[in-house]
């Protein structure tokens, strides 16, 4: 790391390299020429002295990072102003190692890969079309380059996932809108089309807003006015908009123009409204995931478009052939094969897929078509539009959910089987959870039961293991392996055994992967698994909860424990640490509610622990108890920290909110039940302690340390309501408005903690609080003889406050 940084100083010219040395590098400066061995020139260097870009040079450079800012500039005036094949090989060499390995500019690449993902119009442009046809072969080197999914982390670690949504949301409506100039399509990278490059920012616009989450999560009911708009696309379009307005408001204050992010494209404030064709997209989809289709005429012209996309896939299956198109390999195709594809734009393909959906399921359900011949004709309708696997993923995955379709056997003749891979996958699922400490008995149908899958769930394995592997069809295998394992995760049958086991068997090398993958599916579908995986998260990390030593006095506790030492190379190795376990699945969890009152009780339930410890280390001796109190306040801190990161990492900012508005404050009502003995008053007071911090860490975590006005998305108005509620409800428990059933000792510890971490902390959120509700709770603590706490509270209300303040000091 000290390497990296440096490096990346001395790219920025912030240090000279004469004044900083390390073993091994020496600067090129202080090297003699005649003591120089004679080294062979870098491709880079033969690049920057203008070397015609040759296949070997192209390779050469794609295969090493770049070393300066100059050397990217040359690359983007090619991009944007070389020849056609010029610009492809640009839009190549700067995804390749300069994207995914040049530490020292890894930034201002991401940066000018998007850039190049909306690039300019000419200046005597005036249609028809769109100007973006003129600029295929960059666009689609840039689109095929950041398909990898390193690439997509790479993005999302700087922040452009909004920026690329933005910038995606123009490729779509405008390539989806040509209408294609010949029969012939193609999926290879080397010769961009329409139709390619409609599918690649299609489908790489999915991958950005999860798409492929299963339609239940799209469909769930709102709860305390919350709504999870992470999961859609004006989600991603309003935090675009929220930037351009705050770069624009940087632009203006000449002061902060150093402040500026270097190599930054940003566009104008962006709205799906503005967009009919991907508008009428987005709410077809949304149609199809709530209900059934509705009877549709057939002199309707999408009516008519479906039909000839159903004469296109029965005239290949009457002629017998094999699925052999470009997804296998093969590029060629017969001008009778060509001449039996429609032509027709993209938007109108996706708009009729539907109904041809409906009909090629229905009849395969009646017997009226064969698995095969359903299998071969929607490969051939992926081959014709790529984009076509968005529409069968989500009619699939609604109707796996609807759950109103037969199951069918897998035996291996209708359909694959997964009968010689099964055992072994279910038996390394349970492994895997045990060593976690998740006993879900009962939970895969296994032993001589007939393996079976919904008819749609059978008809998206089997056809997503008929995809080639190639690295060309990333861009696909990204989309159609995440909708298939959240498609079998909701599935109400135990299904992703099944599909870890046909994959299994097809890719031998992605083997751990696939059992990893399918052990995350009891959590889907019970809450008591969550509960035992987060237990042992505590345990891991804190030790026992009636341990009377701190978890740091602890080997192989903390963060270790929780997460492991390392990510082994050579395949799963067990014990698998819990907190590695819950972060791969705690996102795959439909309902998070829960988690909020798991969390309570164990961190209750180690606060009670730390408190006993301390209680039979002050029975000894003084010194050792003041050291047992001072190991069990760390404790608690540690305690909440955990507790806090659980519920942040899994639902974000809609489960703190209820924790804030429901949770807390259904547990503090409650009456809390304790084993016989209960805990004494030194556990209760640590049990107030931990739950103010579990709410401030939690609150810091997701909303930041910042005033909530000064952000402008309505999201933060509603994090700034769930604050006020609390407060309002810690003010009414106060003043005897609302009767409580926690002990009193906890209480208060609970009230004074919290209210002191906000004085000392989050003196902005305090400013936020309504000046009556202020000089409420400063009254009711200088009650409990909490003068000192309650002036401190009034001093950081603002002026609205202040009088109360002084009349408190006089």
């Amino acid at each position: 790391m000290r390497h990296l940084v440096v490096e990346a100083c001395i790219a920025r010219k912030l240090i000279d390299t004469s004044a900083y040395l390390w073993p091994g590098y020496v600067s090129a400066s202080v090297v003699s020429v005649k003591d120089s061995v004679p080294l062979q020139e870098s491709s880079w260097s033969t690049f920057m002295k203008g070397a015609e870009l040759t296949v070997p040079l192209i390779n050469a450079l794609r295969a090493t990072p770049a070393s300066s800012l100059l050397e990217l500039e040359r690359l983007y005036h090619i991009a944007l102003n070389g020849s056609e094949e010029e610009k492809s090989a640009a839009g190549k060499i700067l995804c390749g190692a300069s994207l995914v390995r040049g530490w020292n500019i890894q930034e201002h690449v991401v940066h000018l890969v998007v850039k190049l993902l909306s690039p300019p119009a000419p200046p005597d442009f005036s249609g028809p079309g769109s100007y973006l046809v003129s600029h295929m072969s960059i666009l689609s080197a840039i689109l095929f380059g950041l398909s990898s999914v390193d690439t997509v982390h790479i993005l999302c670690l700087y922040g452009m996932v909004p920026g690329v949504a933005a910038a995606l949301v123009p490729l779509c409506e405008a390539f989806g809108s040509i209408l294609p100039t010949s029969h012939h399509q193609s999926t290879s990278d080397n010769e961009p089309s329409s139709y390619l490059i409609f599918s690649c920012a299609f489908l790489f616009l999915l991958r950005l807003w999860k798409f492929y989450r299963p339609p239940l999560e799209h469909g769930m009911s709102v709860r305390a006015g919350l709504t999870c708009i992470e999961q859609n696309l004006e989600y991603l379009l309003l935090l675009h908009n929220n930037q351009v307005a705050l770069h624009s408001a940087i632009a203006t204050d000449r002061n902060n123009e150093d402040m500026m992010p270097p190599n930054t494209s940003f566009a104008q404030p962006l709205y799906i409204e503005s967009f009919p064709k991907l508008r009428s997209w987005y709410s077809q989809n949304q149609a199809c995931i709530a209900s059934t289709l509705s009877g549709v005429s057939s002199g309707n012209p999408v009516h008519q478009v479906a039909n000839k996309i159903l004469n296109m896939i029965y005239w290949k299956m009457t002629k017998g052939d094999n699925v052999s198109s470009s997804m296998s390999g093969s590029t060629e195709s017969s001008c009778e094969e060509a001449y039996q594809r429609p032509v027709l734009p993209g938007w109108e393909v996706l708009e009729a897929l539907p109904l041809v959906l409906e009909a090629v399921l229905a009849a395969c359900a009646y017997g009226r078509l064969s698995s095969r011949d359903l299998i071969t004709g929607l490969r051939d309708l992926i081959d014709f539009l790529p984009a076509s696997l968005a529409t069968i993923i989500s009619y699939f995955s609604a109707e796996i959910t609807r759950g109103i379709w037969k199951p069918v056997l897998m035996n291996g003749t209708d359909w694959p089987s997964p009968a010689a891979y099964l055992p072994s996958i279910e038996s390394e699922i349970k492994e895997i959870l045990a060593s976690v400490g998740v006993d879900v008995p009962n939970c895969y149908a296994g032993g001589t039961a007939p393996v079976m899958l919904p008819l749609p769930m059978a008809v998206l394995v089997s056809l997503t293991i008929t995809f080639k592997l190639d690295k060309r069809l990333e861009y696909i295998h990204a989309v159609a392996g995440s909708a298939m394992e959240n498609c079998a995760m909701g599935c109400p049958w135990s299904s992703m055994p099944i599909i870890g086991a046909l994959w299994a068997q097809k890719v031998r090398r992605w083997h751990d992967f696939i059992v990893i993958s399918c052990s995350r599916s009891p959590f889907r579908r019970d809450p008591e698994a969550t509960s035992q995986l987060m237990r042992s998260c505590f345990t891991s990390f804190l030790g026992s909860p009636h341990a009377s030593t701190s978890m740091l006095e602890t080997s192989g506790r903390g963060v270790n424990g929780l997460l492991g030492w390392a990510i082994s190379s050579g395949g799963i190795r067990l014990p698998i640490a819990p907190g590695f376990f819950y972060l791969r699945t705690c996102r795959t969890i439909p309902d998070t509610h829960y988690i909020d009152s798991v969390v309570l009780r164990l961190v209750s339930e180690w606060t009670h622990g730390l408190g006993s410890g301390w209680a039979c280390g002050l029975s000894a001796r003084l010194m050792q108890g003041r050291t047992s109190l001072a190991s069990a306040a760390a404790g608690v801190k540690e305690t909440a920290t955990l507790g806090a990161s659980l519920i942040c990492i899994a639902g974000g900012i809609p489960l703190v909110q209820v924790l804030y508005e429901e949770t807390m404050p259904t547990w503090l009502m409650s009456r809390q039940v304790y084993t016989n003995p209960g805990p004494g008053p030194t556990a209760l007071i640590l049990e107030g302690y931990a739950m103010a911090y579990l709410m401030i860490l939690s609150g810091a975590f997701i909303w930041g340390l910042g005033g909530f006005t000064a952000m402008n998305l309505p999201m933060h108005l509603r994090q700034a309501r769930a604050f006020h509620r609390h407060v309002e409800f810690m003010v009414a428990a106060l003043e005897g408005s609302v009767s409580l059933g926690c002990d009193p000792v906890t209480w208060k510890a609970y009230v004074s903690c919290f209210v002191g971490l906000l004085v000392g902390f989050m003196p902005a959120w305090i400013v936020e609080v309504k000046p009556e509700m202020l000089k409420r709770l400063a009254a009711e603590l200088r009650g409990w003889h909490e003068c000192e706490l309650a002036l401190a509270l009034l001093e950081r209300g603002g002026q609205s406050v202040m009088a109360s303040a002084v009349e408190l000091i006089l």
